[in-house]
């Protein structure tokens, strides 16, 4: 794709999901081309398809993007800008072969090794993490990775995840992410758009 790729990605869960103010806070966050949204939540395959319409319409009218997680379908379907693929989920070139306007293509990973082997199937970026712990997305036994395994990636295009602020954004970059995805610092703060211009400005937009 020839746009901009986003740096800033903010990623739902079943608890965003399910919040009254979702669609509200979806507004204020999809603040222009460097900001992505990514649906992600276990609901049903007919909920996913009208949260996607709807956040398509709203990314669309904001110019920002909007990733649809682990569901290529769904992404090709609603015209999405980009699927993400979860660590054990269906390989890139299987999602790029079957569903060709899926848009960019990502994939979760959790080490160096991991990284490399998704940028070799194919990847467009990947999603490095947990940097630091999390209470967004736990995983018994999975211990947090720290800043300075970024710079062990360069040069590739990784989006740092896990326990990310804004006041972190920074250390990230020059560690050598290229931007940074983050759940409850974007969808649970108390002013969702200036937190948006907080993390773009730590980005150095």
């Amino acid at each position: 794709m020839t746009s901009t790729f986003p740096r800033l990605h903010a990623i739902t869960n079943d608890e965003v999901l399910a919040s009254r103010r979702f669609l509200e806070r979806a507004q204020a966050i999809a603040a222009g081309p460097e900001v992505a949204i990514h649906l992600r939540g276990s609901v049903s395959a007919r909920a996913l398809l009208e949260l996607a319409e709807t956040l398509r319409e709203l990314t669309a009218a904001n110019g920002s993007k909007l990733f649809v997680n682990d569901r290529a379908d769904v992404a090709c379907m609603m015209g999405a800008d980009g699927v993400h693929l979860p660590a054990a989920g269906l390989s890139v070139s299987a999602a790029r072969t079957a569903f060709p306007a899926a848009g960019w293509i990502g994939r979760s990973t959790h080490s160096v090794r991991s990284v490399r082997a998704a940028l070799a199937e194919g990847a467009d970026y990947v999603m490095l993490g947990p940097i630091w712990a999390t209470t967004s997305h736990p995983h018994p036994g999975r211990r947090h990775l720290g800043p300075d395994i970024l710079g062990e990636t360069t040069p590739a295009r990784v989006i740092a995840i896990g326990g990310i602020t804004p006041g972190r954004t920074a250390r990230c970059v020059a560690a050598g992410a290229y931007g940074v995805a983050a759940i409850r610092a974007l969808w649970s703060a108390a002013d969702p758009a200036a937190t948006v211009r907080e993390f773009l400005l730590s980005l150095g937009r």
